[in-house]
């Protein structure tokens, strides 16, 4: 018995080990491939730089070759996600029944498109009216604003990657419904420590001022509200499967005692 468990956990491991090497290899690939679209999604990044007049500079002599190795390795790693959360379903998918298997796979093209919508709402809702506000700050205050390259792709990354993660709260919520870990009633009761871990997060994305952090906050609460009714709906599909479950059961069962 210890020998077929031993030999059982050392097979998982193997298959794990195989995953993640094709994993690895698939950032690879498109990170070599990614090479091509740097240079026009730099000048699609700069648009609205150009728009007020702002102009990038280098303070380093790696920065630009730098900001090329960066942008073409999240280029890379986006793209590759997809296949990264469907090795992860092979991996699990033994250990689920046929219709956790076709409910779970459901999952990876919606995280892709919530991941996807997160970047899209940071850069063209919240990075333009940012950038407008510190630039007129900027021209208040008679500051000439100098723009480092390597600065400003940092921010860029440091304002959209954490939306495009934090746009994953509804599905992580139906998930953890779908497991028994959430409710919707705890979601509830929790929802003033939820909105103050929000307010936290959205200080750590947002540059230090009032209007900003609103900005960042009140979408994130109104992410958690979503959350909260996907949870529910989620949850009363569980219990009516249950129900069902239940009944089917009895059903069994009382066809045995009529034998």
């Amino acid at each position: 018995m210890a020998i077929d468990q031993e030999q059982s956990v050392t097979s998982h491991l193997d298959e794990l080990r195989k995953r993640i090497v094709w994993s690895l290899i698939i950032v690879v690939v498109l990170f070599a491939a990614a090479f091509p679209l740097v240079r026009p999604l730099v000048r699609f990044l700069q648009s609205d730089l150009k728009e007020l007049g702002i102009g990038l500079n280098a303070f380093n002599v790696a920065d630009p070759l730098m900001l090329y190795l960066n942008l073409a390795f999240i280029i890379a790693v986006v793209l590759a996600s997809p296949f990264w959360m469907y090795q992860l379903w092979a991996f699990i998918r033994p250990g689920l029944f046929e219709q956790e298997q076709k409910a779970t796979l459901t999952y990876i093209p919606v995280t892709f498109f919530l991941f996807l919508s997160g970047i899209a709402f940071s850069y063209f809702w919240l990075l333009p009216f940012l950038l407008k506000v510190s630039t007129e700050l900027g021209q208040e205050l008679g500051i000439e604003q100098v723009i480092g390259v390597e600065n400003y792709f940092s921010f860029l990354i440091r304002l959209t990657i954490p939306f495009g993660v934090l746009f994953q709260l509804p599905v992580v919520t139906m998930f953890l419904t779908r497991l028994g870990l959430v409710t919707p009633l705890f979601m509830r009761k929790n929802r003033k420590y939820a909105y103050f871990a929000l307010f936290v997060i959205a200080a750590l994305i947002s540059p230090p001022d009032v209007t900003s952090h609103l900005m960042i906050s009140v979408p994130l609460f109104v992410l958690y509200e979503i959350s909260i009714m996907i949870s529910a709906r989620t949850y009363k599909k569980v219990l009516i499967l249950e129900q069902q479950a239940e009944l089917e059961r009895q059903a069994d069962l009382m066809r045995e005692l009529n034998k």
